[in-house]
């Protein structure tokens, strides 16, 4: 589906909120994406905006009479509620409308009665708790970035990297969502069964833990169990992204995946970051799809559609940081570990999403498709420690004099992404961080 452009994506408009018009803010009048946060004053978690260093608190927005209108009524009574999960269900034309309206009720030209009124419901987002943004029943994370596939691939087979289903099929394996957590919410090192070479399996703390660089799509419309969705039609049942670091134990993957895939050395946490940028904010940074090597085979016929070979990249710019206790207490910037870009996956979000439900399986509103490490070309755009340290051979360096083949305890990692392009306003999806806490010492059996 070609990108609309509206009003909303005027890279001159601003905002009354003036931290929205500031330099490289993540959140300018241009983005307005959604999330979930609740106050030490209050228990009850809301559901809100985020614009400059600030929350719209749309509930009591909707309570001011300021989202009454009939074509944004809908939407906003959907937002009085603890999770994204019903306005998720609504599908993207009240979502849109919604959008258009705050839009209009936060540019700096805006009615001075409106302004004054949705003045009274700004929180300060330091101030306030971010929760994760939906209720999510099913989560999936795919295997979408052929660079990362072929350098982990090269690990453990150099002669055959990929295998010979990749090129045609977007792989993907069913995660855990009951322990999804909230940026900022300490990771606690997962103890399990491993193996060294030929010695007896142990049970212990991992000690080849990695973080994993993705960005994930929440489902908006969801399909009946039993009926597919065409990839023409994908767009419509996506809401927007935010990121995803999903926390890999190395060494019990590499003991417990075969023949089955991942278990447990990913169930035990995957962070998401608070705010989730809608597809209609995202419209100005689409591209076309990954181009495929010449004598790769074309996706098959219903994972292929001319719209999304044009329009199905997403150019959106990630980074990951790395901070040891060590670095914060002597007030050391994080080190910038790689960057890389979501636009150089394989696959493209509708082709996940699509091949999601082909065989009939029904997606909900508030799913999460996670796009599985995303890596690039150069050996600074790998996603995660196992491809940056070559499965701990050539460990990194920090400021400190500190080397890093895994993760140790007290490890910050914290994952950024942003959308920047001439002639619009750059926007960002955040951060998502989490450090890592020791594993529990009863767990500490050998």
């Amino acid at each position: 589906m070609k990108p609309i452009l509206d009003e909303t994506h005027d890279p001159a408009a601003q905002s009354w909120v003036e931290s929205a018009n500031v330099g490289e803010t993540d959140f300018p009048i241009q983005n307005l994406p959604f999330g979930v946060f609740r106050t030490a004053g209050s228990g009850s978690a809301r559901v809100g905006v985020a614009i400059g260093d600030s929350i719209g608190d749309l509930g009591a927005l909707i309570n001011e009479g300021l989202l009454a209108e009939d074509d944004v009524e809908h939407a906003g009574n959907a937002c009085r509620s603890d999770s994204l999960n019903a306005l998720m269900a609504l599908g993207p034309a009240p979502r849109r409308a919604l959008r258009r309206r705050l839009h209009a009720l936060l540019r700096k030209d805006a009615p001075t009665t409106d302004r004054q009124a949705a003045s009274r419901h700004l929180v300060r987002q330091a101030e306030a708790q971010m929760l994760l943004p939906a209720v999510v029943g099913d989560y999936t994370d795919f295997y979408a970035s052929i660079f990362h596939a072929t350098n982990v691939g090269k690990l453990f087979r150099p002669d055959h990297p990929l295998l010979p289903n990749y090129k045609y099929i977007p792989i993907g394996y069913h995660g855990r969502a009951s322990s999804l957590v909230a940026s900022e919410t300490a990771v606690r090192r997962p103890c399990g069964q491993t193996r060294d070479g030929d010695a007896e399996p142990r049970f212990g703390p991992s000690k080849a833990l990695d973080y994993e660089l993705e960005v994930g799509l929440f489902v908006s419309v969801g399909n009946p169990l039993g009926e597919a969705i065409a990839i023409s039609a994908a767009e419509e049942h996506a809401f927007g992204v935010c990121l995803v670091n999903d926390w890999s134990a190395r060494d019990m993957q590499a003991w417990e995946y075969q023949p089955l895939g991942p278990f447990l050395a990913k169930s035990f946490a995957t962070s998401l970051s608070p705010w989730v940028v809608t597809m209609e904010a995202l419209a100005p940074f689409r591209t076309r799809a990954f181009a495929r090597a010449e004598n790769d085979p074309a996706p098959l016929p219903y994972l292929l559609d001319p719209s999304d070979q044009e329009y199905g990249g997403l150019d959106v710019r990630l980074e990951v940081f790395l901070s040891s206790a060590r670095m914060r207490e002597a007030g050391m910037a994080p080190a910038c570990l790689s960057r890389s870009n979501f636009r150089d996956l394989y696959w493209t979000m509708a082709q996940m999403l699509t091949h999601h439900a082909s065989n009939g399986c029904n997606l909900r509103p508030g799913d999460l498709l996670a796009s599985g490490t995303v890596s690039g070309a150069a050996k600074d755009a790998r996603g995660c420690l196992l491809e940056l340290t070559s499965r701990g051979k050539y460990p990194i360096s920090l400021p400190t004099g500190e080397q890093r083949k895994f993760l140790e305890d007290g490890d910050e990692v914290v994952l950024r992404g942003f959308c920047e392009r001439d002639g619009f306003r750059r926007i960002g999806l955040g951060k998502c961080s989490g450090v890592v806490s020791p594993a529990k010492a009863a767990q500490r059996t050998v």
